[in-house]
């Protein structure tokens, strides 16, 4: 079993930062793919950045050049560094991790508002 825990999220001015943090309970996760997905009210959840099982990464068109996905395998964290931020950011944002033989993990999720 996988727990998956994120912080950092919270209220921040558009332009600002935040970085948002996850971390997984469990064996295996330098061999997972791990990712952030959001969802926004009304909205479907949609992928934002994420590790493929390859080791490389993926983003949303909407986030290439503000976000920045990172992990630490010896912590079993996933963090998003999130810059430039902007009102049509603002979302639960949830991080997702697939086992290797396909078991997919999501954490709680964690409110980000982009706001003046």
């Amino acid at each position: 079993q996988v727990q998956l825990v994120e912080s950092g999220g919270g209220l921040v001015r558009p332009g600002g930062s935040l970085r948002l943090s996850c971390k997984a309970s469990g064996s295996m996760f330098n061999i997972s793919a791990v990712g952030w997905y959001r969802q926004a009210p009304g909205k479907q959840r949609e992928l934002v950045a994420t590790f493929t099982n390859s080791g490389t990464t993926a983003y949303a068109e909407s986030v290439k050049g503000r976000f920045t996905i990172s992990r630490d395998n010896a912590k079993n964290t996933v963090s998003l560094q999130m810059d430039s931020l902007k009102p049509e950011d603002t979302a639960v944002y949830y991080c997702r991790l697939i086992r290797p033989l396909g078991m997919i993990y999501w954490g709680q999720g964690t409110q980000v508002t982009v706001s003046s």
